[in-house]
């Protein structure tokens, strides 16, 4: 769909003027835009990942794990930016799949630190291919300095909105 301006909006310094939040539509809405575009992400993601037994919300812990094995379920949790009890459902799955082990942390054991086994390490060259198939076909009308620009853009973003306090 394409984002067509509305009389009612116009840019100003901080590239954003809403005069009536009530008529605040979506397709002016950073967040509403950015959402419906990770949503179409994920869902050509899931099905491309799903043959091979993995399911999008498993995706992202395996991601984490195959930058850095053997994190604690908290700081799994923190990095994938999932509660704790959603991380322990994923974490479950992935266990019978046979795709993580979970091991008592020998310093501290209240913590349980989080391993790939073999088979979760395997699964890292059948899947990251076709995550860099849907960034391809998601930045095909773009070019290689759209691209970066993009890049750069939504890390501003993203520096914005850690920054501001909840």
């Amino acid at each position: 769909m394409p984002i067509m301006p509305d009389a009612d909006v116009t840019p100003t310094a901080s590239g954003l003027d809403i005069p009536d939040p009530l008529e605040f539509l979506p397709q002016h809405s950073l967040g509403y835009l950015l959402r419906d575009t990770y949503r179409a992400f994920s869902k050509i993601l899931q099905a491309r990942i799903s043959p091979h037994g993995v399911t999008i919300g498993q995706w992202y812990f395996l991601r984490v794990l195959w930058e850095e094995d053997g994190l604690t379920q908290r700081e799994l949790s923190q990095r994938v930016g999932m509660m704790e009890p959603t991380t322990v459902t994923a974490l479950n799955g992935m266990e019978k799949r046979g795709y993580v082990r979970r091991v008592r942390n020998a310093t501290d054991r209240r913590k349980v630190n989080i391993f790939l086994t073999e088979k979760g390490r395997a699964l890292r060259t059948r899947l990251l291919p076709h995550a860099a198939e849907v960034n391809r076909v998601a930045a095909r009308a773009l070019t290689p300095a759209d691209i970066e620009k993009l890049r750069t853009i939504l890390s501003a973003m993203k520096g914005s909105l850690d920054t501001e306090s909840i």
